[in-house]
């Protein structure tokens, strides 16, 4: 039987962003879902089917709607350990104040394989056994 893949849920509002994320993840083994608002993302994330195990999210999603920043402590209240990675172009100034604990923010315009490694580290984090 093969071994289901890691499901990672990409939150962004460009659909070019999140066709580029999608096949940066896919091409490196995970699975992805993905949502182009915040409100839709927390639908998702809500639905007692969902299964993520990683959340990249953009945090500018729409003026005055839900934020990525919101999007990931919705995720955090369903599963504290939840490996978050932020995108933004000009709000990296927030992260200390709005982001949760233990995640990552990548800077736009950013390689898709930074994405990619920021949530390998982060799974791995959380999977690491003590020494």
């Amino acid at each position: 039987m093969e071994q289901s893949k890691v499901l990672v849920f990409v939150v962004e509002d460009e659909i070019l962003i999140q066709e580029m994320l999608e096949d940066a993840l896919v091409d490196d083994g995970f699975a992805v879902e993905r949502a182009a608002t915040g409100e839709k993302a927390i639908e998702m994330l809500d639905a007692p089917e969902a299964a993520y195990r990683a959340l990249v999210t953009d945090i500018n999603l729409a003026p005055g709607k839900i934020t990525g920043w919101e999007v990931a402590k919705r995720g955090r209240e369903i599963n504290p350990d939840l490996p978050v990675v932020y995108m933004t172009g000009n709000d990296s100034h927030d992260w200390a104040s709005q982001g949760v604990p233990n995640s990552i923010l990548v800077i736009k315009p950013f390689a898709p394989a930074q994405i990619v490694t920021a949530v390998a580290q982060l799974l791995n984090l959380g999977n690491t056994p003590g020494v």
